[in-house]
């Protein structure tokens, strides 16, 4: 369970690092818009951009429901690794698996509850959850064979 939770916290960090460079550098957007996307979870939507600034209690809002998810995420990941036992590739290629799964779900499950993730429907996001799952699947076969 403690390896779950680590391996999501460290994913996710990747994942929002990724989020917050390529948005803005290849999306045209704000650095700022995905974090305020993960507080309105929590805050409502009218914390979504415009503006696409930074807010501090916004961005903390943002990363502690972000990194909350992260972690379950984790845990539910290291449950199906540890019942399948597989070998380090495999838990690569089904973290990434994982990762797509994890968008399909959030961004076309759960819009009925957050609307405002349509529009983050895009190469971007994908690429940013399939790094999320095999970052976790590297770190779940990483920490499977550290003995």
């Amino acid at each position: 369970m403690k390896i779950g939770i680590a391996g999501g916290i460290v994913a996710g960090l990747i994942f929002v690092l990724v989020e917050m460079i390529l948005v803005p550098t290849v999306g045209g957007g704000s650095a700022f818009g995905p974090p305020r996307m993960m507080a309105a979870i929590a805050m409502g939507k009218d914390v979504l951009p415009p503006p696409a600034t930074f807010d501090a209690g916004i961005f903390a809002v943002g990363m502690l429901v972000h990194f909350a998810l992260s972690a379950v995420l984790g845990v539910i990941f290291a449950l199906f690794i540890n019942r399948f036992q597989m070998a380090s590739a495999a838990t690569i290629g089904a973290g990434l698996v994982f990762g797509l799964l994890v968008y399909l779900v959030n961004f076309y499950g759960l819009t009925a509850i957050f609307p405002w993730f349509e529009m983050a429907r895009n190469a971007i996001t994908i690429v940013a959850h399939l790094i999320f799952g095999g970052v976790l699947g590297w770190w779940m076969s990483a920490k499977s064979t550290a003995v």
